[in-house]
């Protein structure tokens, strides 16, 4: 089914339903105003009075509401005020903007900005908002597309630092609306979500309400009824018939189309007659006839055709009587679609040739409005002397000319739009491609991370069980075959010689267990899981020095107090362990300084030593297992390491842990 008539005509509705002003009880309101007026006020309370019964009077009289904003306008003038002159301007340029008087609606909103911007008054900000806001609207009207968003996002801006939520909420909706006219329907849905999103704030219902069923109408313009009817059920938990009739009946109207789409007829039907029934209360004719097209539609589709011809035909009727040339347009079409479903297709084609005879005077109607435009300017513009000139042969080739060129100009033009179009599509495809390679990149990244960071732990898993297997088991095995030979030695009655192989294999016997007891430490010393790093780091430096292989210095800031994770101890432990190693092992070194600092939030490592030094850019092509199990270890911890070094001079190493 074609919805785009239906979908255009619920845009009258729309615009009607971001700022919604109460009728209820305007009388009584005008004669309480009328009294107060009466009597003695203050100047302040006088002017604030008479800017209100102006308002309550738009509802009744507008010739008398512009009266009484002129005299509120001179009050507030005379008296200096310019606070109350902005916020009198402001209103009066609405009443024009509504009665159709645009050219002054535009001149009275740059006034009010003009008199709010000079006062000195508390809340002057946020009513500038609102003038930003109705210049939006006028500027939306009158097509001016650049200024009006320009208006919106100012007003937003405003509202946003003043913490007016609820505007705010009102002006993306206005913001969407605009999207939505111009058919670009993911602006429009990014925009009902944002003010679902100030609507979580403000946790007011009507807010929530008009937000949700925004959100939804957004993806409705989409064809996305499944995510629509999220939406428009989170609508209806906030629905009451305290809400003005125009929300509720835009609300129905778009609740009815999405269960329409989806083949959810009767909750569709049941939409639509609500819709019916509250703008038969209200006398809201438009939304009357609107809604009795889309229950005969539906009853259409539910091949009920006995029951739609009748209310199809009313819906006509009235769309005629009252001159609404949109939904006579739509009857139309839905009249064609319902004999096209009866099988009469002779009165379907009727109604099919009536509707395109409507829709195309419509559009006529449109172009000769346009086409008269066009002619006045051109005559204010034109002077008898020009014309009389252009009616030569000479000029008439002039212009054939200019005409020509111009054309040439529109190909080049369009030719140039076409080719930046082109560039900037492909730009985006690239960047896309880009960004894809990114992502591939960063997963590989993470998954050789990942693969790292089991290896280490798998790697440091079987060092604690080998240690612990060395020194628990062997250890004890090697410590009971002692005491054993010690007890048998004092039982057993030997030569010299063998009293003195005994003593030599009681000493190898002690070198072994001394030596399992070091590897046994080596692969997990026991400072480190018992008394944590830095007391294992300062041990095992001390350990180096006193074999007099390397004298190691250990210095170590803001780390005794601190406890680090298992993982971090033992990894930070092997880095330091490999870099000494190095330096025995390759640089030839006498003296090396290990210092570790521990900052607010990050772990600094520095290992130095005065060995031959190296050419640091054989590590990118030639690195050996310790320097990758360095780096493995940093990457790991996500960290970064600083190598500085150079033959002759020593090497030093910088290392940056985040923690």
């Amino acid at each position: 089914m074609n919805e785009r008539l239906y979908l255009r005509s619920l845009l009258y509705l729309f615009l009607s339903l971001v700022i919604v002003k109460e009728s209820s009880g305007q009388q009584r309101q005008i004669d309480s105003l009328e009294k107060l007026l009466s009597g003695n006020l203050d100047d302040s309370t006088r002017g604030i009075s008479m800017m209100r019964l102006a308002v309550n009077y738009e509802g009744v009289d507008t010739t008398k509401s512009a009266q009484m904003y002129r005299e509120t306008i001179r009050f507030a003038k005379d008296r200096k005020s310019d606070y109350l002159t902005g916020r009198t301007l402001h209103n009066y340029a609405i009443l024009q903007y509504t009665v159709g008087n645009y050219q002054l609606s535009s001149i009275s909103l740059d006034s009010a900005y003009h008199y709010l911007n000079k006062s000195n008054h508390p809340n002057k900000e946020y009513f500038i908002g609102t003038v930003y806001n109705e210049k939006g609207n006028l500027a939306r009207y009158q097509n001016d597309y650049n200024s009006c968003i320009e208006y919106y996002l100012k007003a937003s801006a405003i509202f946003e630092k003043n913490g007016k939520h609820t505007h705010s909420i009102n002006t993306y909706l206005n913001i969407a609306n605009f999207y939505k006219e111009q058919r670009e329907n993911e602006k429009m849905r990014f925009y009902a979500l944002k003010a679902l999103e100030k609507s979580r704030i403000t946790q007011t219902p009507i807010d929530y309400f008009k937000s949700y069923f925004f959100v939804a109408h957004a993806f409705c313009q989409e064809g996305k009824y499944d995510s629509a009817k999220i939406y428009i059920d989170s609508a209806s938990k906030f629905y009451s018939d305290d809400y003005p009739q125009e929300v509720r009946t835009g609300f129905l109207l778009v609740s009815g189309l999405v269960n329409m789409n989806l083949k959810n007829y009767e909750e569709s039907k049941r939409n639509f007659e609500k819709t019916h029934d509250i703008s038969v209360v209200n006398n809201a004719v438009f939304t009357e006839i609107q809604s009795r097209l889309q229950i005969g539609r539906v009853l259409t589709l539910q091949r009920k055709y006995k029951e739609a011809e009748p209310i199809l035909n009313k819906a006509f009727e009235d769309a005629k009587k009252n001159n609404n040339s949109s939904m006579m347009i739509i009857a139309l079409e839905y009249m064609a679609y319902f004999y096209e479903g009866q099988g009469n297709f002779k009165k379907a084609l009727e109604y099919d040739r009536e509707f395109k005879i409507i829709s195309d005077s419509v559009a006529s109607v449109q172009n000769k409005t346009y086409s008269s435009n066009l002619e006045a300017k051109y005559e204010t513009q034109s002077k008898n002397e020009t014309i009389k000139r252009l009616e030569t042969e000479t000029k008439l080739q002039v212009l054939n000319i200019r005409q020509k060129n111009t054309l040439n100009y529109i190909l080049l033009g369009a030719a140039a739009a076409l080719l930046l179009i082109f560039l900037l599509s492909f730009r985006t495809y690239r960047q896309k491609q880009k960004l894809q390679q990114q992502r591939i990149t960063e997963l590989e990244t993470e998954k050789k991370l990942a693969a790292t960071e089991a290896v280490l732990k798998g790697e440091e898993q079987e060092r604690t069980r080998l240690a612990k297997d060395l020194h628990d088991g062997l250890g004890g095995m090697l410590s009971g075959i002692k005491y054993s030979l010690n007890t048998m030695k004092g039982n057993l009655i030997m030569t010299p010689e063998n009293a003195q192989a005994f003593e030599r294999s009681m000493d190898m016997l002690d070198s072994s267990i001394r030596e399992m007891r070091r590897v046994a430490h080596n692969m997990m010393p026991e400072a480190l899981v018992k008394f944590g790093l830095d007391t294992a780091l300062r041990d095992f430096c001390n350990d180096i020095s006193s074999s007099g292989v390397l004298r190691v210095s250990y210095v170590s800031m803001g780390l005794a107090e601190m406890k680090l994770d298992q993982t971090i101890s033992i990894t930070v432990y092997r880095i330091v362990q490999e870099l000494i190693n190095n330096s025995i092992k390759h640089s030839k070194s006498r003296n090396a300084i290990v210092q570790v600092s521990m900052g607010t939030d990050q772990l600094a490592i520095t290992v130095e030593d005065d060995g031959t030094g190296f050419d640091v850019s054989i590590l990118d092509t030639e690195k050996g297992i310790g320097w990758n199990n360095i780096n493995h270890r940093v990457k790991f911890l996500k960290g970064k390491v600083d190598i500085n070094s150079k033959q002759g001079e020593g090497t030093s190493v910088l290392i940056e842990l985040p923690i």
